[in-house]
Protein backbone atom coordinates (compact mmCIF):
# COMPACT_ATOMS: atom_id res chain seq x y z
CA UNK A 1 0.00 0.00 0.00
CA UNK A 2 1.72 3.24 -1.21
CA UNK A 3 1.80 6.25 1.43
CA UNK A 4 -1.29 7.98 0.05
CA UNK A 5 -3.30 5.02 1.21
CA UNK A 6 -1.84 5.84 4.71
CA UNK A 7 -2.12 9.01 4.63
CA UNK A 8 -5.94 8.82 3.70
CA UNK A 9 -6.42 6.76 6.51
CA UNK A 10 -4.30 8.12 8.99
CA UNK A 11 -6.47 11.48 8.34
CA UNK A 12 -9.43 9.87 9.57
CA UNK A 13 -7.73 8.69 12.99
CA UNK A 14 -7.07 12.65 13.35
CA UNK A 15 -10.86 13.46 12.19
CA UNK A 16 -11.54 10.96 15.06
CA UNK A 17 -9.33 11.79 17.88
CA UNK A 18 -10.52 15.28 17.78
CA UNK A 19 -14.31 14.10 19.22
CA UNK A 20 -12.13 13.58 22.99
CA UNK A 21 -11.11 16.86 22.89
CA UNK A 22 -12.28 17.73 26.42
CA UNK A 23 -13.02 14.51 27.96
CA UNK A 24 -9.86 12.16 26.90
CA UNK A 25 -7.47 14.44 28.85
CA UNK A 26 -4.79 13.63 30.60
CA UNK A 27 -4.71 11.53 28.29
CA UNK A 28 -3.93 12.03 24.58
CA UNK A 29 -6.27 12.16 21.92
CA UNK A 30 -6.39 9.17 19.73
CA UNK A 31 -8.20 7.83 16.66
CA UNK A 32 -7.92 4.25 15.47
CA UNK A 33 -9.21 3.31 11.83
CA UNK A 34 -9.34 -0.78 10.71
CA UNK A 35 -9.00 -1.66 7.22
CA UNK A 36 -9.12 -4.37 4.64
CA UNK A 37 -9.26 -4.76 1.17
CA UNK A 38 -9.68 -0.96 0.80
CA UNK A 39 -12.77 -0.66 3.26
CA UNK A 40 -12.84 0.60 6.58
CA UNK A 41 -14.51 -1.83 8.67
CA UNK A 42 -13.76 -0.74 12.22
CA UNK A 43 -12.91 2.82 13.64
CA UNK A 44 -12.57 4.53 17.21
CA UNK A 45 -11.98 6.68 19.35
CA UNK A 46 -10.27 7.31 23.05
CA UNK A 47 -13.82 8.93 24.49
CA UNK A 48 -12.58 9.33 28.41
CA UNK A 49 -10.01 9.08 30.32
CA UNK A 50 -10.18 5.88 32.54
CA UNK A 51 -12.20 4.17 30.01
CA UNK A 52 -11.20 1.51 26.49
CA UNK A 53 -8.63 3.24 24.16
CA UNK A 54 -9.41 3.97 20.63
CA UNK A 55 -7.41 0.65 19.04
CA UNK A 56 -9.89 -0.83 21.79
CA UNK A 57 -13.30 0.58 20.31
CA UNK A 58 -11.71 0.28 16.78
CA UNK A 59 -11.45 -3.43 17.43
CA UNK A 60 -14.38 -4.24 19.10
CA UNK A 61 -16.82 -1.92 16.06
CA UNK A 62 -15.31 -5.07 13.47
CA UNK A 63 -18.62 -7.23 12.95
CA UNK A 64 -16.76 -10.32 11.87
CA UNK A 65 -13.09 -10.19 13.94
CA UNK A 66 -11.54 -13.58 11.17
CA UNK A 67 -11.00 -9.96 8.89
CA UNK A 68 -8.41 -8.64 11.87
CA UNK A 69 -6.00 -11.18 10.39
CA UNK A 70 -5.80 -9.59 7.41
CA UNK A 71 -6.60 -6.14 8.00
CA UNK A 72 -4.27 -3.00 9.09
CA UNK A 73 -5.01 -1.14 11.79
CA UNK A 74 -4.35 2.88 11.85
CA UNK A 75 -3.38 4.53 14.93
CA UNK A 76 -2.32 8.62 14.87
CA UNK A 77 -0.06 7.39 18.23
CA UNK A 78 2.04 4.57 19.21
CA UNK A 79 -0.12 1.87 21.00
CA UNK A 80 0.31 1.62 24.54
CA UNK A 81 2.42 -1.10 26.06
CA UNK A 82 1.86 -1.03 30.21
CA UNK A 83 -0.77 -1.20 32.61
CA UNK A 84 -2.56 1.87 33.48
CA UNK A 85 -6.06 1.95 33.80
CA UNK A 86 -6.26 -0.50 31.06
CA UNK A 87 -4.49 -3.26 29.62
CA UNK A 88 -1.93 -2.71 26.87
CA UNK A 89 -3.18 -1.84 23.82
CA UNK A 90 -0.37 -3.32 21.90
CA UNK A 91 -0.71 -6.75 23.99
CA UNK A 92 -4.14 -6.81 22.46
CA UNK A 93 -3.11 -6.07 19.05
CA UNK A 94 -0.75 -9.28 18.98
CA UNK A 95 -3.32 -11.51 20.30
CA UNK A 96 -5.78 -10.53 17.46
CA UNK A 97 -3.07 -11.42 15.18
CA UNK A 98 -3.12 -7.88 13.15
CA UNK A 99 -0.67 -8.54 10.52
CA UNK A 100 -0.18 -4.91 9.72
CA UNK A 101 -0.01 -1.46 11.77
CA UNK A 102 0.60 1.74 10.53
CA UNK A 103 1.24 4.42 13.25
CA UNK A 104 0.92 7.94 13.23
CA UNK A 105 3.91 9.60 15.41
CA UNK A 106 5.45 7.50 18.55
CA UNK A 107 4.93 8.45 22.21
CA UNK A 108 7.36 10.46 24.39
CA UNK A 109 5.74 9.49 27.71
CA UNK A 110 8.30 7.61 29.57
CA UNK A 111 5.82 4.38 30.25
CA UNK A 112 5.52 3.81 25.86
CA UNK A 113 8.45 5.95 24.24
CA UNK A 114 8.93 3.15 21.88
CA UNK A 115 8.05 -0.17 24.25
CA UNK A 116 4.60 -0.45 22.34
CA UNK A 117 6.05 -0.06 18.80
CA UNK A 118 9.33 -3.24 20.20
CA UNK A 119 5.88 -5.28 21.25
CA UNK A 120 4.29 -5.30 17.93
CA UNK A 121 7.00 -6.11 16.08
CA UNK A 122 8.22 -8.68 18.46
CA UNK A 123 4.57 -10.15 18.19
CA UNK A 124 4.74 -10.33 14.18
CA UNK A 125 3.43 -6.84 12.92
CA UNK A 126 4.87 -5.35 10.40
CA UNK A 127 5.27 -1.65 12.24
CA UNK A 128 4.98 1.54 9.37
CA UNK A 129 5.65 4.49 11.46
CA UNK A 130 5.61 8.23 11.09
CA UNK A 131 2.54 8.89 8.25
CA UNK A 132 1.43 12.30 8.88
CA UNK A 133 3.62 12.28 11.99
CA UNK A 134 3.82 16.16 12.01
CA UNK A 135 0.00 16.55 12.40
CA UNK A 136 -0.25 13.82 14.38
CA UNK A 137 2.14 15.60 17.25
CA UNK A 138 0.65 18.67 16.43
CA UNK A 139 -2.91 17.58 17.59
CA UNK A 140 -1.07 16.21 21.05
CA UNK A 141 0.62 19.51 21.37
CA UNK A 142 -0.94 19.64 25.04
CA UNK A 143 -0.18 15.97 26.10
CA UNK A 144 3.47 16.30 24.20
CA UNK A 145 4.19 19.82 25.91
CA UNK A 146 3.32 18.56 29.20
CA UNK A 147 5.69 15.15 29.06
CA UNK A 148 8.48 16.54 27.61
CA UNK A 149 8.70 20.10 28.67
CA UNK A 150 7.39 18.72 32.23
CA UNK A 151 4.53 22.10 32.39
CA UNK A 152 1.26 22.77 31.13
CA UNK A 153 0.39 23.92 27.72
CA UNK A 154 0.27 27.38 27.85
CA UNK A 155 -2.55 29.77 26.23
CA UNK A 156 -2.95 33.18 26.77
CA UNK A 157 -5.58 34.73 26.07
CA UNK A 158 -7.07 38.60 26.24
CA UNK A 159 -9.59 40.84 24.70
CA UNK A 160 -8.68 44.34 23.59
CA UNK A 161 -10.17 47.32 21.65
CA UNK A 162 -9.48 49.21 18.78
CA UNK A 163 -7.32 51.43 20.47
CA UNK A 164 -5.57 49.39 22.11
CA UNK A 165 -7.01 48.70 25.51
CA UNK A 166 -8.33 45.47 27.55
CA UNK A 167 -10.07 47.81 30.42
CA UNK A 168 -11.54 50.82 31.29
CA UNK A 169 -10.26 53.08 34.04
CA UNK A 170 -11.58 52.10 37.13
CA UNK A 171 -11.33 53.34 40.98
CA UNK A 172 -8.92 50.37 42.53
CA UNK A 173 -11.67 49.10 45.25
CA UNK A 174 -14.55 49.26 42.19
CA UNK A 175 -16.08 45.94 41.56
CA UNK A 176 -18.20 45.67 38.87
CA UNK A 177 -19.80 42.94 35.95
CA UNK A 178 -16.62 42.55 33.34
CA UNK A 179 -16.59 45.09 30.62
CA UNK A 180 -17.36 43.08 27.78
CA UNK A 181 -14.82 44.63 24.49
CA UNK A 182 -16.29 41.26 21.86
CA UNK A 183 -19.61 40.14 20.90
CA UNK A 184 -21.68 37.12 22.13
CA UNK A 185 -20.16 35.12 19.41
CA UNK A 186 -17.01 35.57 20.63
CA UNK A 187 -18.15 34.85 24.07
CA UNK A 188 -19.50 31.35 23.14
CA UNK A 189 -16.15 30.73 21.80
CA UNK A 190 -14.39 31.40 25.44
CA UNK A 191 -17.13 28.92 27.07
CA UNK A 192 -16.75 26.19 24.35
CA UNK A 193 -12.27 26.52 24.86
CA UNK A 194 -13.32 26.38 28.82
CA UNK A 195 -14.52 22.37 28.07
CA UNK A 196 -11.25 21.74 25.94
CA UNK A 197 -8.54 22.89 28.41
CA UNK A 198 -7.52 21.70 31.72
CA UNK A 199 -7.33 24.97 33.72
CA UNK A 200 -8.19 29.31 33.30
CA UNK A 201 -6.61 31.35 35.09
CA UNK A 202 -6.68 34.81 36.34
CA UNK A 203 -4.64 37.62 38.43
CA UNK A 204 -6.26 38.94 41.58
CA UNK A 205 -7.18 42.25 40.44
CA UNK A 206 -9.16 40.39 37.79
CA UNK A 207 -11.22 38.37 40.37
CA UNK A 208 -11.49 41.75 42.16
CA UNK A 209 -12.43 44.15 39.74
CA UNK A 210 -14.70 41.63 37.13
CA UNK A 211 -15.95 38.98 39.61
CA UNK A 212 -15.72 36.60 37.01
CA UNK A 213 -16.90 32.74 37.22
CA UNK A 214 -14.90 31.23 34.73
CA UNK A 215 -17.30 28.23 34.32
CA UNK A 216 -19.30 26.87 31.34
CA UNK A 217 -22.93 28.14 30.59
CA UNK A 218 -22.84 28.95 27.27
CA UNK A 219 -21.90 25.80 26.06
CA UNK A 220 -22.07 22.04 27.02
CA UNK A 221 -19.30 20.56 28.86
CA UNK A 222 -17.43 20.19 32.08
CA UNK A 223 -16.32 23.16 33.78
CA UNK A 224 -12.40 23.88 34.16
CA UNK A 225 -9.88 24.24 36.83
CA UNK A 226 -10.38 28.07 38.48
CA UNK A 227 -7.01 29.37 39.39
CA UNK A 228 -6.19 32.31 40.74
CA UNK A 229 -3.34 34.55 42.74
CA UNK A 230 -4.23 35.78 46.33
CA UNK A 231 -0.47 36.21 47.59
CA UNK A 232 -2.47 37.41 51.20
CA UNK A 233 -5.94 36.06 51.05
CA UNK A 234 -7.48 39.06 50.92
CA UNK A 235 -10.43 38.26 48.07
CA UNK A 236 -13.99 38.78 49.30
CA UNK A 237 -15.05 35.41 50.16
CA UNK A 238 -18.32 36.06 48.42
CA UNK A 239 -16.66 36.29 44.62
CA UNK A 240 -17.92 33.87 42.29
CA UNK A 241 -14.92 32.12 42.09
CA UNK A 242 -15.48 31.09 45.37
CA UNK A 243 -18.56 29.92 45.10
CA UNK A 244 -17.99 25.55 44.50
CA UNK A 245 -19.14 24.92 41.70
CA UNK A 246 -15.58 24.06 39.90
CA UNK A 247 -12.71 22.86 41.28
CA UNK A 248 -10.26 25.95 42.27
CA UNK A 249 -6.80 26.93 42.89
CA UNK A 250 -5.83 29.82 45.35
CA UNK A 251 -1.97 30.43 44.80
CA UNK A 252 -1.21 32.29 47.90
CA UNK A 253 1.81 32.66 50.38
CA UNK A 254 -0.22 31.72 53.85
CA UNK A 255 -1.48 28.04 53.45
CA UNK A 256 -1.80 25.02 52.32
CA UNK A 257 -4.91 23.22 52.77
CA UNK A 258 -8.17 21.79 50.67
CA UNK A 259 -11.60 23.16 51.76
CA UNK A 260 -14.22 21.66 49.56
CA UNK A 261 -13.46 22.47 46.05
CA UNK A 262 -10.88 25.45 47.53
CA UNK A 263 -7.60 24.17 47.06
CA UNK A 264 -5.23 26.41 48.68
CA UNK A 265 -1.37 26.02 47.61
CA UNK A 266 1.13 28.01 49.09
CA UNK A 267 3.87 29.18 47.28
CA UNK A 268 6.96 31.71 47.69
CA UNK A 269 6.53 35.22 46.71
CA UNK A 270 10.05 36.10 47.47
CA UNK A 271 11.16 33.77 44.65
CA UNK A 272 9.95 33.76 40.69
CA UNK A 273 6.62 33.04 40.93
CA UNK A 274 5.85 31.36 37.92
CA UNK A 275 8.15 28.38 37.42
CA UNK A 276 6.70 27.52 41.27
CA UNK A 277 3.27 27.90 39.79
CA UNK A 278 3.99 25.96 36.55
CA UNK A 279 5.86 22.70 38.92
CA UNK A 280 2.86 22.53 41.13
CA UNK A 281 0.48 22.23 38.29
CA UNK A 282 2.59 19.46 36.46
CA UNK A 283 2.44 18.03 39.88
CA UNK A 284 -1.46 18.04 39.77
CA UNK A 285 -1.33 16.66 36.09
CA UNK A 286 -3.40 20.11 34.52
CA UNK A 287 -2.12 19.52 30.97
CA UNK A 288 -3.39 22.86 29.90
CA UNK A 289 -3.87 26.32 31.06
CA UNK A 290 -5.41 29.54 29.74
CA UNK A 291 -3.74 32.42 31.05
CA UNK A 292 -6.87 35.04 30.50
CA UNK A 293 -5.57 38.34 32.31
CA UNK A 294 -4.78 40.42 33.66
CA UNK A 295 -2.47 42.68 32.12
CA UNK A 296 0.09 42.12 34.62
CA UNK A 297 -0.28 38.29 34.66
CA UNK A 298 -0.22 38.17 30.74
CA UNK A 299 3.11 40.03 30.75
CA UNK A 300 4.70 38.26 33.42
CA UNK A 301 3.93 35.13 31.07
CA UNK A 302 5.32 36.70 28.00
CA UNK A 303 8.60 37.88 29.40
CA UNK A 304 8.90 35.02 30.67
CA UNK A 305 8.63 33.59 27.36
CA UNK A 306 6.42 31.30 29.27
CA UNK A 307 3.59 30.47 26.25
CA UNK A 308 2.82 28.12 23.39
CA UNK A 309 -0.42 29.99 21.74
CA UNK A 310 -2.44 33.16 22.45
CA UNK A 311 -5.72 34.24 21.39
CA UNK A 312 -6.22 37.71 21.05
CA UNK A 313 -9.30 39.17 20.34
CA UNK A 314 -10.02 42.67 18.72
CA UNK A 315 -13.41 43.86 19.38
CA UNK A 316 -15.59 46.60 17.80
CA UNK A 317 -15.15 49.05 20.70
CA UNK A 318 -13.13 52.40 21.52
CA UNK A 319 -12.01 52.82 24.87
CA UNK A 320 -9.78 56.07 24.54
CA UNK A 321 -7.97 55.41 27.82
CA UNK A 322 -7.65 52.72 30.34
CA UNK A 323 -5.31 49.49 30.88
CA UNK A 324 -3.28 48.98 27.95
CA UNK A 325 -3.11 45.77 25.99
CA UNK A 326 0.41 43.43 26.75
CA UNK A 327 3.16 44.30 24.27
CA UNK A 328 2.87 41.46 21.95
CA UNK A 329 5.00 41.68 19.15
CA UNK A 330 4.70 38.88 17.11
CA UNK A 331 2.87 37.60 13.44
CA UNK A 332 -0.82 36.16 13.53
CA UNK A 333 -0.70 32.52 12.15
CA UNK A 334 -4.10 33.19 11.62
CA UNK A 335 -7.08 35.21 11.63
CA UNK A 336 -10.90 34.73 11.91
CA UNK A 337 -13.68 37.13 11.79
CA UNK A 338 -16.58 37.02 14.03
CA UNK A 339 -18.91 39.13 12.85
CA UNK A 340 -17.50 42.68 14.14
CA UNK A 341 -15.04 40.75 16.09
CA UNK A 342 -11.30 39.53 15.21
CA UNK A 343 -9.61 36.91 16.12
CA UNK A 344 -5.80 36.23 15.81
CA UNK A 345 -4.40 33.45 16.90
CA UNK A 346 -0.29 32.77 17.54
CA UNK A 347 1.82 29.87 17.59
CA UNK A 348 4.77 29.72 19.62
Amino acid sequence: MDNSEDEKYMRRCLELAKLGLGTAAPNPLVGSVIVYQGKIIGEGYHQKCGEAHAEVNAINSVKNPELLEKATLYVNLEPCAHHGRTPPCSDLIVRKKIPRVVIGCVDSFAKVAGKGIEKLKAGGCNVTVGILEEESRWLNRRFFTFHEKKRPYIILKWAETKDGFIDKKRKSDETVEQNWITNQISKKLVHKWRTEEAAFMVGRKTVKKDNPQLTVRDWVGRNPVRIVFDQKLKLAPDLKIFDNQAKTIIFNAKKESLENNLHYLKINYEKQVLPQVLQRLYELEIQSIVVEGGEKLLTGFIEADLWDEARIFIGNKYFKEGVKAPEFHFIPDEEIWLEDTLLKIYYH
